[in-house]
């Protein structure tokens, strides 16, 4: 029941005031199943792009975190090809962050900003990592390209 309320009020929220560049919402009928979509930030090579996200929120909610996934294609190191993100407050201690205390719409925001500035140091994807600390114009230029290919509207 906490997890059926919760998610009612975080929805509600996010439908009324979402955070810049972020929208959410509910997938069908089923209230463990979200989509969100995330615009690629000015000055990033994502600028423009539109990225769809499917979020699947456990029984367990807010004690585990959601599983949260892209569904468009996108060139980071911290994001795999089947759209698995590496970001620690995605994980339960004591490997990660996640605190109950954390909403959907902190994650998204979380996500949002690690678009913004890749972690190169704890790399899904090491060959992407390593082309953005040792030759950031061709990762620039990749990630435009896959935005534009993968995200543009």
């Amino acid at each position: 029941m906490q997890r059926g309320t919760r998610l009612q009020r975080e929805l509600s929220l996010l439908a009324t005031e979402p955070p810049p560049g972020i929208s959410c919402w509910q997938s069908g009928q089923r209230t463990d199943c979200l989509r969100a979509q995330i615009l690629g930030g000015a000055d990033t090579p994502y600028e423009k792009g539109i990225f769809n996200l499917e979020i699947i929120v456990p029984e367990r909610y807010p004690f585990e975190p959601p599983k949260i996934r892209f569904l468009t294609p996108i060139y980071h190191p911290n994001i795999d090809s089947a759209g698995r993100i590496c970001l620690d407050v995605l994980k339960l201690p004591p490997k990660g962050a996640w605190r109950p205390s954390l909403s959907i719409s902190t994650l998204l925001s979380s996500i949002q900003l690690l678009m913004a500035e890749p972690n190169p140091d704890d790399p899904l994807m090491a060959d992407i990592s390593s082309e953005y600390k040792y030759n950031k114009q061709l990762f620039l230029l990749r990630a435009r390209e896959w935005t534009e290919r993968h995200a543009g509207q």
